[in-house]
């Protein structure tokens, strides 16, 4: 795994997890006693410490002294995934081998998940593999848009969806696996303009990327629970309820 480095979004404040009253951010919230972050390294512990950037933002400090011997990137303001993703580019300036990307608030997505992906990725020769998937669980996600043949078109966030695409059942996880250099090279063309956020989505590089000719591989599977984000105190419990139960 010498050619892979991961990229750990992790700045959020967790608002509507009432995160300010425990004084802690969102990542560092527990379930089981462990806090989030702890349960998305472990399943990335293939992958050496410092071959992980975590992106920080709220209480920065909190994160990185709970977890020493990782890289760190910070993110000034929390501008959207894309914009997180911006912060980390200095990090992974010069690395050619492939990124994933995923979230520090996601702790049930398991090694196998983030290595089938990986394997997809490098088996297809792809310039990005997005991990997606059906879910029996009802979640916000964004949807994946296939043309006639079944190649991927674009993803449309959840908020963004018309009602006939909010029909659509496979679900964007949010997790993807990058050519590094492609990556870099499409995050200058993100723009904040065309969604309802006025932020910079992750989920627009995709398309930057099929625009310029890069292969776009998609890694489906059923995973229910797994793709199960944090960020209402619901959702921690009903994660913490999995956590035990490991």
């Amino acid at each position: 795994m010498s050619d892979v480095r991961a990229v750990v979004l992790a700045a959020g404040k967790g608002t509507r997890l009432r995160s300010e009253e425990y004084g802690m951010p969102k990542v560092m919230r527990e379930a089981a006693g462990k806090p989030l972050l702890h349960y998305v390294l472990r399943e990335l512990s293939f992958l050496p410490k410092e071959d992980i950037v975590i992106v920080v933002g709220y209480m920065a400090g909190t994160v990185m002294e709970s977890f020493p011997g990782y890289a760190f990137a910070l993110q000034q303001e929390q501008l959207g995934t894309g914009h997180a993703v911006m912060a980390a580019a200095p990090a992974l300036e010069g690395f050619t081998g492939t990124v994933i990307v995923c979230y520090g608030d996601m702790p049930l997505l398991k090694a196998d998940t983030y290595r089938s992906l990986l394997r997809s990725h490098a088996q297809q020769g792809n310039v990005c593999t997005l991990l997606t998937g059906t879910s029996r669980i009802p979640l916000p996600y964004g949807r994946v848009l296939r043309d006639e043949a079944g190649n991927f078109v674009r993803i449309i966030e959840d908020r963004d969806c018309t009602p006939r695409e909010k029909l659509i059942q496979e679900l964007n996880a949010g997790v993807y696996a990058f050519d590094a250099r492609a990556l870099l090279g499409s995050l200058g063309e993100l723009s904040r303009a065309g969604n309802v956020q006025g932020e910079y989505y992750l989920t627009d590089v995709p398309e930057i990327i099929r625009r310029h000719g890069g292969r776009i591989g998609i890694y489906c599977d059923e995973l229910n629970e797994q793709i199960l984000g944090v960020n209402t105190l619901e959702d921690l419990k009903t994660v913490e309820s999995y956590c035990r139960n490991e």
